[in-house]
């Protein structure tokens, strides 16, 4: 009876000793899948916030700088900008306006000048818009004293309408000049303000100017931008301008040839 029941004693000992083996390693499986829940969520939010920053842009990044490079010349240069653009705007509209198809006004003036004369002709150019018709309005107007006269009213009104092509790029040009010199106006500022706080302090202290060099050369930075940007649309429209002029040019002959055909 006596090993009956040491028997049943050690079973149930080691019944007890395997539960608590089992409940420690179940404890144990789970305080790691809970770490691994939280590392694996931590990376997560790490990389979730990298993607923020990297998808706030290069617009942001300069809005925020704009804003550190203080209001004093930043809102010059941005005023620089904003006329610049205008001005560039305002070119563009007027200088599409102006394009002509040459040939077909060509053709059209042709045909008219066979058909009803030199009346007919005119009114072929006053129903079409454009530089190159104003001129060839202007010779046909003159077709009726010599050819002489003709051209000369052609090349005359030929630099009238170049100079309605050209107008307001100067101020572009302007803009464009201005803008990396007001930067860097700021910079040579901001650099002495630096050099005055070394001179009061009487030490160098790389906190105490970093402020100063960082503003100084923001706007040199922006200076450059907003000229850059101007650049770009100044070249685009006297690219422009000049293929109008040849449009003019070439047209201009044509008419002449035209009125002596038209006499003949």
């Amino acid at each position: 009876m006596k090993r009956l029941f040491s028997i049943l004693a050690v079973a149930g000992l080691f019944v007890i000793n395997t539960n608590t083996v089992n409940a420690k390693v179940t404890a144990n499986a789970i305080t790691s899948n809970l770490s691994a829940t939280i590392a694996t969520t931590a990376a997560m939010i790490q990389d979730a916030a990298t993607t923020t920053e990297a998808e706030r842009g290069f617009v942001q990044v300069l809005k925020e700088k704009f804003i550190e490079g203080g209001a004093g010349f930043m809102g010059i240069v941005l005023l620089c900008l904003i006329l610049g653009l205008a001005v560039a705007i305002e070119r563009i509209i007027y200088l599409n306006l102006a394009s002509t198809n040459t040939t077909k006004l060509k053709q059209r003036v042709e045909d008219a000048l066979a058909s009803g004369g030199i009346e007919a002709a005119k009114e072929v150019c006053r129903n079409t818009k454009g530089p190159v018709a104003s001129i060839y309005y202007q010779g046909l107007d003159r077709a009726g004293e010599s050819i002489e006269s003709a051209e000369k009213a052609v090349v005359a009104y030929g630099g009238v309408q170049m100079g309605q092509l050209e107008k307001n790029v100067s101020w572009l040009s302007l803009f464009i000049a201005i803008a990396p010199m007001l930067g860097f106006m700021g910079t040579v500022i901001g650099m002495i303000q630096a050099f005055e706080k070394i001179a009061a302090v009487g030490n160098l202290s790389a906190s105490l100017i970093a402020g100063d060099i960082q503003v100084a050369l923001l706007t040199t930075v922006f200076g450059l931008i907003v000229a850059i940007i101007l650049q770009i649309f100044y070249n685009y429209i006297i690219a422009k301008i000049d293929s109008i002029v040849n449009d003019m040019e070439d047209s201009s002959i044509s008419l002449i040839d035209m009125l002596v055909d038209h006499k003949k």
